[in-house]
């Protein structure tokens, strides 16, 4: 009996509580802890990059306090949207680098405590790895931008990964100057200006030589380097193609990791022409023109190519004070470069064979002006 209610004395064990998760907790500044929308169970979860396919909009809790600044900084592509507490408060009209004041965009009459921060992009996902906490703005910088300016203005494209473009460029010019001390007889054919458009017995040897030497193999590679230059450093909205972004998704913090790849994809377009043209070659039984053409193509691109270093030391001395001026440029250059080999490539050909012949002429449009298209529209009106 004493056992009994010895037992009957003690404590009784709590029952185990079900497990619920508790809300995040609001923070003061932006993570990279992002959440999206639960659909199917309508709430909000934790993002996982290896788990959940990308979205359009993604979310976080924050802690706003009006008048206190809440700067962050991002890259944005055009019609990127920022919401608070499901109100637009931000739209980016063109590609570029913005700096916001989320304390600033909040309505009148906000109370201090958590606000939803929604970062929405239309066609498709956003670069999320950019959307860091900036410096706050001081006193004096914050009196001279105006109460009713809710869109940031774009920030300039400055010197970001300066050290790393100075490198990649002096490597450049160091490949050059040892491939021109090397292969002098090779380097001239290629790059003399009188013989690019001229009919001489330079531009004859060079057409008849074999395409793939040493020589073109590392000029064609210092080429795919100075074009990933440009594309990193001023047309870095090539990043927002959604299959590039779907197949090689690299952060844009990386800058060298992103000269790379580009330098891969731009090497592996070159060399892998050949092939197209052998294909389209076959189809339109015009196999006889396809080595021509492609010696034609590498030469011109070749040439082209020696002014991409140009443009980048204008990025690098006059983006900070002229970046309208330098983007202008380099779209010329590109656009140039483009143009110029498709109109010698078919001036080459109809030297060998009239293209007046509608055969031939859908032959040339299907090799170069269709890609043509394809390139000026992903690199220079995309911009």
């Amino acid at each position: 009996m004493l056992w009994v209610i010895g037992l009957s004395g003690l404590p009784r064990l709590p029952k185990a509580a079900e497990y619920r998760p508790l809300p995040p907790a609001p923070r003061a500044g932006l993570t990279q802890d992002w959440l999206i929308h639960d659909e199917v169970r309508n709430r909000l979860v934790l993002y996982l990059s290896d788990y959940h396919a990308p979205t359009r909009a993604y979310y976080q809790w924050l802690s706003i306090r009006p008048g206190k600044a809440l700067p962050i900084t991002f890259t944005a592509r055009t019609n990127l949207s920022l919401f608070l507490d499901n109100r637009l408060v931000f739209t980016a009209h063109s590609p570029a680098s913005y700096t916001v004041d989320l304390a600033k965009l909040l309505p009148q009459g906000s109370v201090a405590g958590p606000h939803l921060l929604c970062v929405w992009q239309p066609d498709g996902p956003p670069n999320l790895s950019s959307f860091v906490n900036a410096v706050p703005a001081t006193p004096t910088q914050a009196g001279k931008v105006s109460p009713q300016t809710v869109a940031a203005a774009p920030r300039p494209r400055g010197h970001q990964g300066q050290n790393v473009f100075v490198g990649f460029l002096l490597f450049i010019g160091l490949c050059y100057g040892s491939l021109r001390a090397s292969y002098q007889p090779g380097f001239a054919r290629i790059y003399q200006l009188e013989g690019l458009w001229g009919k001489g017995a330079t531009e004859q040897d060079f057409l008849v030589k074999p395409t793939l030497t040493w020589l073109n193999l590392g000029l064609v590679l210092l080429f795919a380097l100075s074009f990933a230059l440009l594309l990193v450093a001023i047309h870095t909205n090539i990043q927002s193609i959604v299959i590039l972004r779907q197949l090689f998704d690299v952060a844009e913090s990386a800058i060298v990791v992103r000269v790379l790849l580009y330098t891969a994809l731009v090497a592996g377009f070159v060399l892998g022409k050949y092939l197209f043209l052998e294909l389209l070659g076959y189809i339109f039984d015009v196999t006889e023109l396809v080595t021509i053409q492609y010696r034609e193509f590498i030469r011109t691109i070749l040439f082209m190519g020696l002014f991409l270093p140009v443009v980048m030391l204008l990025y690098l001395g006059l983006n900070q004070r002229l970046p309208e001026t330098v983007l202008w440029v380099s779209n010329g250059v590109v656009s140039l470069l483009l143009v110029g080999t498709v109109i010698r490539v078919a001036r080459t050909l109809h030297h060998k064979t009239s293209l007046l012949n509608l055969h031939l002429f859908s032959y040339l449009c299907a090799t170069e002006v269709i890609p043509l298209i394809i390139l000026l529209k992903l690199i220079v009106f995309t911009y």
